[in-house]
């Protein structure tokens, strides 16, 4: 048994939240050739191991993250114990290949197919959406099936795990190291209905993961244990909110100088609050009178068509500028950044008298619900905010086009001439 390794800097979250963020790793030695270290940023800190090679040469290594501000759960996030015990296993397949020798075969579990189909996101996809994944699989899939073996999934597994996370309340925002909260548990249809579609949203990250996995060889035998999992029904069916022009209005008005601009650009322009936040003054084309979102969710550019009153107010955002300052700013002259506009949001709703208060979100889905209405195709709103496919369109406000669709078939009839017939049509009250 390896003999145990202490470091009174470096073997607590509370020891190392005192060091200064560097770029050089805090070094502990292991044993003669070979050192763990942490390396800590700004944001947070990550295990790395190195050895020695010899001629003054060392190899290193990035184990993992460390457990400075989520839990550890042996796979992603290390404590000081699990990056001891990492950095001598990556030391010994490291000598194993050194060798010659192949690397033994091991069970490939849940959390191997989870990090390597997100390690892949990241590279294929966003960061951002890798990360977003990440956090997800680490509260909703590792706690219950991180650990078990992929050959020895089954079906009914699988649909326990299900059932039992559409059961599980919605997660609170908990201080860091103390036991996670949870709102409380009711019975309300809604309330039901949002647990699923959660349940919906992690199950179709397993599943890809799964997929992943399996098509690249890495699983053997069939896919039936996971295909055969169904999601909730109806569960993602919610009747998506939008402002009134009234209310849009009002809310305007309640809003400061610098967070109005802001909000009048997410209504003219059916943009994401981080697309927002990343535009520049040059983005914005008075000559074509389009906004291009250069980095999107789903990785791809998009330049954004804008009405008459859309590109007036994003001329006057712009006028006299230079084209590398941020499109919107705040007060202080700095960028809009994440979580920036969430108090002054719910402060404008009060004033405005918007019950419940919305999330910024819902001025993206207020642009898209009023100019449907208006009669703006599902094609078109699907590629003004983004989507691949109208598929996402179609399930958020395809109802609200029933009436548009209604009248452009009336306006496109074939007019194929009186219809002849040697059948009368019987006026009401009339005899035989």
């Amino acid at each position: 048994m390896p003999r145990a390794v202490k470091d009174s800097k470096l073997d607590s979250r509370t020891a190392r939240a005192n060091l200064a963020p560097r770029g050089k790793p805090y070094w502990r030695s292991i044993d003669a050739e070979l050192h763990l270290g942490y390396r800590k940023s700004r944001e947070f800190g990550r295990w790395v191991a190195r050895r020695y090679l010899g001629n003054q040469d060392y190899e290193t290594q990035t184990i993992a993250t460390a457990d400075d501000r989520a839990d550890a759960d042996g796979v992603a996030v290390l404590d000081w114990r699990q990056a001891l015990t990492a950095a001598r296993e990556w030391r010994a397949k490291a000598e194993r290949a050194d060798a010659g020798l192949e690397e033994p075969a091991e069970p490939t579990t849940v959390a191997d197919v989870v990090f390597d189909y997100l390690a892949w996101v990241k590279m294929h996809r966003r960061p951002s959406t890798a990360r977003e994944w990440r956090y997800m699989a680490q509260a909703h899939v590792l706690p219950g099936l991180g650990k078990l073996e992929v050959a020895k999934l089954t079906t009914a597994r699988l649909r326990k795990w299900h059932e039992a996370l559409a059961e599980q309340s919605r997660r609170l925002r908990t201080r860091r190291g103390a036991k996670q909260r949870y709102l409380d548990l009711t019975d309300d249809p809604d309330a039901i209905r949002a647990r699923r579609a959660t349940a919906n949203r992690v199950l179709t990250v397993l599943k890809a993961a799964l997929n992943h996995a399996w098509q690249g060889g890495k699983i053997r035998g069939s896919d039936e244990a996971w295909r055969r999992v169904k999601p909730f029904r109806g569960a993602d069916a919610a009747r998506v909110r939008y402002l009134q022009i009234d209310e849009c209005a009002r809310l305007l008005n309640a809003c400061g100088p610098d967070f109005r601009r802001l909000v009048r650009g997410a209504l003219v322009t059916g943009c994401r609050y981080g697309e927002l936040c990343r535009a520049d003054v040059r983005d914005f084309n008075p000559d074509s009178s389009s906004l291009l979102v250069r980095e999107s969710k789903g990785g791809k550019p998009r330049h954004i068509p804008l009405d008459d009153e859309g590109a007036a107010f994003l001329a006057s955002v712009s006028a006299g500028r230079r084209s590398t300052d941020p499109l919107f700013i705040r007060a202080d002259g700095e960028r809009w950044g994440k979580s920036h506009q969430r108090r002054p949001l719910l402060e404008a709703c009060a004033v405005a008298k918007i019950e419940p208060a919305i999330g910024f979100h819902i001025l993206r889905h207020t642009w898209a619900s009023l100019r449907i209405m208006a009669g703006l195709p599902l094609m078109v709103a699907a590629q003004v905010l983004g989507h691949s496919d109208t598929r996402m369109v179609e399930k958020h406000y395809g109802h609200l086009a029933q009436s548009y669709i209604r009248d452009a078939v009336r306006s496109t009839a074939l007019q194929l001439g009186p219809i002849e017939t040697n059948v009368a049509t019987l006026r009401s009250g009339a005899t035989a």
